[in-house]
């Protein structure tokens, strides 16, 4: 082979190469705010969207120091029970009517300002209390909220447990309860005590069976380095009282193995030594044994499709606004809640105010404690905090806009999730429309259908929610959330495939169900819009051309919703066709300008309503439901009725009050 041929070969291969990789290292890093070239000329950035964003790092930080000078708090992290901590701090939304007289009519700059909440123990009788700082920056007030806004003290039980009251559990029973039971706990286990990190461990939620109870059951899992340990059950279970301030005055109330019950882990190891239980002797899987392990068998992301954009981004991020085609967007990030929108414009006009998750839920089933009692209301934990780095190639497309969050949340500083947001366009595959022709004349026209998508991944223990707010170039708006990460299981007992399906030598997925309640505040036309139901009806007509023939007419129907309890569609029972959200404003044809609210799927069974928490997450019974917007109604839930459930802080039901609707202010959930 001729020498030269092989030098130029060489050069041109190794040129290929590093064009590659450049291509791949340059487009893998994060592209600055107001990169893109929006398709339409016409919209411009403008900064009027911070009035939405999410406090910044500096804003968090100022806060919080105010909030120090003003109480006697100790740090989160080293908070006990009884102590005083500043819980989170996230953005205080101004009033509807005071944005719009600013974003509308050139009116004052609404003042920025933060909610904070604070946990007082350290006083006789303890409670939690919320509070509006501002205005920012240089905060100079500090109101306490909490009776207007709940119409009661919030009672010290409800508060949320934060991560140093689990690690003082933690603490508790490796050191003062697995004791009682190292015989068992070593030799049907394999635990000797010495590995910390050997056990992984799931908290049912509600704590207890009445108002005022903080009791949990803990389920035992091996903990499988890497992987998940949410499929390796033990067996093991224990329920521990952490009601009282006093940290030595915490319990153990039962135990449960195998399914039985104990009254504490002295009977189980008294039992287990006497060869009067029943025990499954099982390891803790290696890596290698690992059957849940998501680690791929080599690396996918260079072999799969990637998306081209041959003329860069057609759409532009700048601050918290994104703009593409005929849309403007403001986005953010609620700390307890999760993503959200605001402000949405299609063509100019205002089409959404405020689109976001208000509140997801989980309801268990399983012939063990911690799966039969837990029902898990996510927006507790914190959907929003828990919105990681996505990963490049696989949570997103390679050359997607990559954003970073901030909240102060369980923390004692503030804490940056980076790129937890992305942002691309999707060509998904599918015509948007397309017609070919072969009758009258050969021709097709057609149109791709690309959309904008604004995700994020909110990862809540076992289970990964994958969020996606999605914007079409004919101007409809389409939110999905999918479902993935690992299944929360129990331990595979007699009677278990009644609850779920087995999927391990000792594991069993449990039965449970996922609910995700949205809040849309739709301003089609203005503000004041009104709800209508379009149907279909048959009606008997005879043949106008002929005496003898009789046909069954499909005629429209159309009806003005007048009140809330028009619109509040349960689970299972009929609902129109096609609900819209009009106004009077008129196309040429005389047609209301409006916009379809359309359901794709729905969950299964909610609770019955003789289940004692069934109000406080009540809003999971209804498909849709149209109230009239409230500045005090902000949200379906609330972060304190998971521990207390019985007496829910916030019951939407109670939302729905026959209020007249048509020609309101109104949110659809």
């Amino acid at each position: 082979m001729n020498k030269k041929f092989v030098i130029t070969l060489l050069i041109l291969s190794v040129a290929t190469i590093v064009i590659l990789v450049s291509v791949l290292l340059l487009g893998s890093k994060q592209r600055p705010c107001g990169h893109g070239n929006p398709t339409s000329p016409q919209l411009k950035h403008n900064d009027k969207s911070l009035v939405f964003s999410d406090l910044t790092p500096e804003e968090l930080t100022e806060v919080k120091e105010f909030l120090k000078k003003k109480f006697p708090v100790v740090d989160i992290s080293k908070a006990d029970p009884n102590s005083n901590c500043i819980y989170s701090v996230v953005l205080q939304l101004p009033r509807k009517t005071d944005v719009l007289l600013y974003l509308d009519k050139g009116g004052p700059k609404p003042a920025r300002e933060a909610l904070a909440v604070v946990y007082f123990g350290n006083q006789e009788k303890p409670e939690v209390k919320e509070y509006v700082v501002g205005p920012i920056p240089n905060p100079s007030y500090c109101n306490d909220i909490t009776l207007k806004k709940y119409n009661k003290p919030i009672a010290y039980y409800r508060r949320p447990v934060i991560s140093n009251e689990y690690m003082q559990v933690s603490k508790f029973v490796t050191t003062k309860e697995f004791p009682k039971a190292i015989t068992f706990l070593k030799e049907v286990l394999g635990y000797d005590g010495s590995d910390s990190d050997y056990f992984g461990v799931l908290t049912s939620a509600p704590r207890g069976l009445k108002s005022g109870d903080r009791s949990t059951w803990f389920g035992i899992f091996f903990n499988t380095q890497g992987s998940g340990f949410y499929i390796h059950p033990t067996g093991l279970k224990l329920l521990v009282n952490h009601k009282h301030l006093d940290i030595s005055k915490w319990s153990v109330e039962k135990v449960f193995y195998n399914g039985k019950y104990f009254e504490n882990l002295n009977e189980l190891e008294v039992q287990y030594k006497q060869r009067g239980l029943k025990v499954v002797k099982i390891e803790r899987p290696q890596p290698h044994e690992d059957f849940g392990s998501l680690k791929p068998k080599k690396n996918t992301v260079t072999d799969i499709p990637m998306q081209y954009e041959p003329q860069g981004p057609r759409y532009s991020v700048k601050n918290n606004q994104v703009l593409f085609q005929h849309w403007n967007i403001a986005f953010g990030v609620n700390a307890n809640s999760g993503p959200r929108l605001y402000d949405v414009r299609f063509k100019g006009e205002r089409i959404v105010y405020e689109l976001g998750i208000q509140e997801a839920i989980s309801v268990y089933g399983s012939n063990g404690p911690t799966g039969m009692v837990t029902r898990y209301m996510d927006g507790y934990f914190g959907i929003g905090r828990f919105v990681y780095q996505l990963v490049r190639g696989i949570d997103c497309p390679y050359f997607a806009t990559y954003v970073d969050t901030y909240y102060l949340l369980d923390s004692d500083t503030y804490v940056r999730n980076k790129d937890s947001i992305c942002i691309f366009e999707l060509n998904s595959g599918l015509p948007l429309r397309r017609h070919s022709s072969s009758l009258g004349s050969f021709y097709y026209g057609g149109l791709a259908n690309t959309v904008l998508v604004i995700r994020s991944i909110a990862t809540l223990g076992n289970y990964d929610y994958v969020f996606d707010f999605m914007f079409y170039q004919n101007g409809a708006i389409e939110t999905k959330v999918h479902a993935t990460g690992y299944i929360s299981s129990s331990f595979y007992m007699d009677g278990g495939s009644n609850y779920g399906n087995r999927v391990g030598p000792h594991t069993l997925g449990t039965i449970h169900t996922h609910f995700i309640n949205y809040k849309v505040d739709l301003d089609v036309g203005r503000t004041n819009n009104s709800v209508v139901a379009h149907d279909m009806e048959f009606e008997p007509v005879k043949v106008p051309w002929s005496s003898e023939g009789q046909i069954q007419r499909t005629r429209l129907t159309k009806k003005v919703l007048e009140n809330e309890n028009q619109t509040a569609f349960e689970l299972h029972t009929s609902m129109p066709r096609y609900i819209q959200f009009a106004s009077y404003k008129k196309n040429i044809w005389d047609h209301e300008h409006s916009y379809r609210i359309q359901m794709v799927s729905f969950a299964g069974d909610f609770l019955p309503e003789t289940s004692p928490i069934h109000n406080a997450m009540n809003w999971a019974k209804y498909k849709l439901t149209v109230t009239k917007r409230k500045d005090e109604e902000p949200q379906s839930s609330s972060i304190y009725n998971q521990n207390d459930p019985w007496s829910p802080t916030v019951k939407f039901s109670s939302f729905i009050n026959n209020d007249n609707i048509k020609d309101e202010v109104s949110n659809c959930k």
